[in-house]
């Protein structure tokens, strides 16, 4: 079986951390980025199943990677995106699904809340890369 990459991007290096040990625990393979130009380079450099962007971190927020990578031309287009955010407001959802964001986690959340929606995004049996 292929491991599944996922890639989280979190400025807040204690819940990034957190969510890192709780989806390694779970079998995923992790790559971590700590602003919003590392998780762009990221994406430019490897492919992954699923995308996970903190709404507000510096260089560029999670909704402006978002729309940076389905307008591109990259193998990572059209991943699932799970957007990050103590924003919750209508306007912010709004613009969320705009930029093509899959679904929304408002902060704060449980590690195990968010291992259940990566697992309903991409369930572990089905993986296409199989």
């Amino acid at each position: 079986m292929t491991m599944i990459n996922l890639l989280i991007a979190e400025d807040e290096a204690v819940l990034r951390f957190l969510l890192t040990e709780t989806l390694t625990d779970e079998g995923y393979a992790v790559a971590e980025a700590a602003d919003g130009r590392e998780a762009k380079a990221q994406l430019e450099q490897a492919e992954f199943d699923l995308i996970i962007l903190d709404f507000m971190m510096p260089e560029m927020t999670g909704v402006e990677v978002c729309e940076w990578l389905r307008g591109s031309d990259n193998p990572n287009r059209e991943k699932p995106v799970i957007l990050l955010t103590a924003k919750a407001q209508d306007k912010d959802r709004e613009r969320a699904k705009q930029a093509g964001v899959t679904t929304y986690v408002v902060k704060p959340f449980s590690p195990l809340n968010l291992l259940d929606i990566v697992e309903q995004l991409i369930p572990k049996g089905n993986n296409h890369n199989e």
